[in-house]
């Protein structure tokens, strides 16, 4: 089966963690949306974990260079939202064991 563009992307991002938890921002579900464009544009919509959180800057600047880093892509637009605002219940069952919250 062939890796798309959106694949490369979410794997990626799973090698990005947020300095204070130990699990990757994609299984934290911090990642709400993953768009790819024929022409090598990709978008990624995340949030952080508080609206506070005094990592932020550098957490959206190494996605931003994950994201570049694959090849194929060409740009990478990487947006910061709080709507919704993020919890505990977006984490995913691994996350969730991870950090003993089952």
């Amino acid at each position: 089966m062939e890796t798309t563009l959106r694949d490369k992307v979410e794997e990626a991002l799973r090698t990005v963690h947020d300095p204070e938890i130990p699990v990757n921002i994609f299984d934290l579900g911090l990642v709400y949306k993953i768009e790819t464009g024929d022409n090598g544009n990709v978008m990624v919509i995340m949030t952080l974990t508080a609206p506070g959180c005094p990592v932020a800057g550098s957490i959206m600047e190494e996605v931003n260079q994950k994201i570049l880093a694959i090849e194929g892509v060409t740009n990478a637009d990487v947006r910061l939202t709080f709507d919704p605002p993020w919890t505990r219940d977006m984490m995913s069952v691994e996350a969730k064991l991870e950090l003993g919250f089952l």
